[in-house]
């Protein structure tokens, strides 16, 4: 794991846009997450996974929008946890620390 949005709401879903989950730049900073960079999106109210890739939000906005067909996975309100990952050299993975955010209202605290 190297970095993950713990627990935060989903705003919007549009199933009308090409998929993606766009995510507010300010968590997406806090959590070092990059845009076009691939997540696993865990919803804790329905049990879904699955994977997507990230576009940037509108800073400070609190925005977590499932696009496309990924909406259909979600429904807004929905607390999700965001993850994503890095591949390492074995040595260096003993040693990294990710970046957990844990935000309030999906907000940088």
């Amino acid at each position: 794991m190297k970095s993950k949005l713990h627990c935060v709401q989903v705003t919007e879903a549009n199933l009308n846009y090409m998929g993606s989950i766009t995510i507010d730049e300010d968590l997406m900073d806090a959590a070092n997450m990059i845009a076009g960079e691939k997540v696993q999106v865990l919803d804790n109210n329905n049990g879904e996974r699955f994977e997507t890739y990230i576009i940037k939000g509108e800073r400070g906005s609190g925005c977590i929008c499932l696009n496309g067909a990924a909406a259909r996975r979600v429904q807004v309100g929905d607390t999700i946890i965001i993850i994503s990952y890095a591949l390492m050299d074995f040595e260096e993975a003993k040693t990294f620390k990710p970046n957990v955010v844990f935000p309030k209202d999906n907000r940088v605290v």
